[in-house]
């Protein structure tokens, strides 16, 4: 990032955490976490100790940093380096992204920077300015990224519930600041889960190794098939749902299956995976030393807050995490899309200088669309 732009985006982010420090989520057996910190074009700081809100806040005001995280994980001694912590147990996270989802609509809201000239273009194979073919893709989420993604949530949400036996008031839901949601389970009996078995649940929630015989159908004899029934707990019912329908017609789709055969019904089983699995990140879920985005921070990818959402369904994060201050400011625009922050419109502009509420400002500057004059 230019240095013109660092300077005016830390000096937005310092009057933030000034004035919206009860915001900042500090999270329990904080002396217990490890805590780490980046700045704009700078390595990340990691192994800190934090013991208490006094100390968090004096990080945040002296080193402004672009991102600040804190680990899932507990330790005897979270400032040694990774071998010496002591490793007690960690917090069970899901991480749901937009971009992994593989939407129609990106292609709608996605632009190209050229890595040589900076001119920012939509869809090409080249630079029309300086002819390069190297491209920084650029995405601004839209409304329908956050519904989906919300979607994946819920699913999470009802498997870990139903299937795990997980209570509701274990479960936070965080909007992550940029694309997506993080799903914060504290359930004790799942703490200390280490890497593989974190793996293996991963694998459960995305319906990843299913296979026909789970469901009844066998490899040597596929002229029997005993599907499960709709009413049935866990993966079995969700398969009888999927594939029966509200008006069920059994015999009919049970001699369907059998005329297509084993390969035919493990295929689609296979293809079940987008539809009733979980589209989580299973490295985030797998990795019992990783240090999560700290609630109530900024995220430098837009200028939004990783919040915590209290009700899913009516959550706008373009308005709920937009909490960056509304007065006026200037700054050169290049964005051939447009966005919605507040209910406010704003864009397509093209190389204009243009007066915006910092908010705006901000998030237009950390998605690279705008720099300061």
């Amino acid at each position: 990032m230019l240095e013109k732009n660092v300077r005016f985006v830390e000096d937005t982010f310092k009057e933030y955490y000034f004035n919206h420090f009860e915001l900042i989520h500090v999270p329990p057996r904080t002396s217990e976490r490890e805590f780490g910190y980046q700045k704009f074009n700078a390595g990340m700081t990691r192994h800190l100790g934090i013991k208490n809100d006094k100390e968090l806040h004096l990080l945040l005001m002296t080193q402004i940093p672009s991102d600040v995280y804190c680990s899932n994980a507990y330790y005897s001694f979270p400032n040694l380096p990774m071998s010496e912590k002591d490793w007690k147990e960690a917090d069970l996270i899901f991480d749901i992204d937009a971009k992994d989802l593989k939407l129609d609509c990106r292609k709608e809201h996605t632009c190209l920077k050229c890595s040589t000239c900076q001119n920012i273009t939509t869809q090409q194979s080249s630079c029309s300015k300086c002819g390069s073919d190297k491209f920084e893709t650029l995405s601004l989420t839209c409304q329908n990224c956050i519904i989906e993604s919300k979607k994946e949530v819920e699913k999470l949400v009802e498997i870990l519930t139903e299937d795990l036996g997980i209570k509701k008031e274990e479960i936070q839901i965080y909007f992550s600041g940029n694309e997506g949601f993080h799903v914060h389970v504290t359930n004790t009996e799942y703490q200390n889960l280490d890497s593989r078995e974190r793996a293996d649940l991963a694998d459960y929630i995305m319906f990843n190794g299913i296979i026909p015989e789970t469901l009844g159908m066998s490899k040597q004899n596929n002229s029997k098939l005993s599907l499960p029934d709709k009413e049935e707990k866990g993966w079995c019912g969700r398969v009888a749902k999927d594939i029966f329908g509200p008006k069920s017609k059994r015999p009919k789709i049970i001699q369907e299956i059998l005329a297509g055969g084993y390969s035919f019904f493990q295929a689609r089983l296979e293809g079940m995976r987008q539809t009733i699995g979980v589209r989580i990140d299973p490295k985030v879920t797998m990795d019992v030393h990783r240090i999560f985005r700290l609630g109530g921070s900024i995220n430098s990818k837009s200028g939004l807050s990783k919040v915590l959402c209290k009700d899913l369904e009516g959550f706008d994060p373009f308005s709920d995490a937009c909490l960056l201050d509304d007065e006026k400011a200037e700054i050169l625009a290049n964005c051939p899309l447009s966005f919605t922050l507040k209910n406010q419109k704003y864009g397509p502009y093209l190389n204009e200088t243009i007066s915006i509420p910092k908010y705006a400002a901000v998030y237009m500057i950390c998605k690279g669309i705008a720099d300061v004059p």
